[in-house]
């Protein structure tokens, strides 16, 4: 790793996602989906009935991320990482449905790794304890479904420079491993 952030787009493509290593830092331009356990549990049971998904899963980047309500003026409240481990039970069928890229903090399990490999995708870490700065990153929100979730609604951010680190990459390095 440089030290420079490298500049990338979501939803992100086959190619971008395997040019990653895990420990690169990125800068994120494009379009991220909040969603965190409550919004990954609706989408599993829709998935189950054989329901069409709220938002295309090709290439997207699902940010764990449950915003506060925007201040007069503002885009977006604090919008920080959700733990996501919270999301481990439901990610191996969402990502086998196509969702190519997670960004949360913490560890992720096994399964969810395994995942990773088999659909060739990402895990992204984002940086806890920075809300209010991640939140400068967001250029608009918009609910795109569930908003009887409230704040763990699923919205549509578009993104300018949002930072993350990639903690599992396509090939299973893992920066949380020594």
């Amino acid at each position: 790793m440089s030290g420079e952030r490298i500049k990338v787009t979501a939803p992100f493509s086959d190619g971008a996602i395997r040019s990653l290593a895990a420990g690169d830092a990125l800068s994120i331009s494009g379009v991220l989906y909040t969603a965190r356990d409550a919004a990954h549990k609706k989408l599993v049971e829709m998935a189950s009935r054989g329901e069409k998904m709220p938002f295309e899963f090709a290439g997207a980047a699902v940010y764990y991320a449950g915003p506060t309500p925007a201040r007069p003026g503002a885009v977006i409240g604090s919008a920080g990482p959700t733990t996501s481990g919270r999301m481990d039970a439901y990610s191996p069928t969402l990502m086998a449905l196509g969702l190519k890229v997670m960004i949360g903090k913490g560890l992720r399990n096994a399964e969810v790794k395994r995942a990773i490999v088999e659909y060739a995708g990402l895990y992204l870490a984002a940086t806890g304890g920075a809300a209010a700065l991640i939140a400068r990153s967001v250029k608009s929100s918009e609910m795109v479904a569930f908003p009887e979730l409230g704040t763990e609604a699923i919205c549509r951010l578009v993104v300018e420079n949002f930072p993350a680190i990639v903690a599992i990459d396509s090939t299973g390095r893992d920066i949380y491993e020594r």
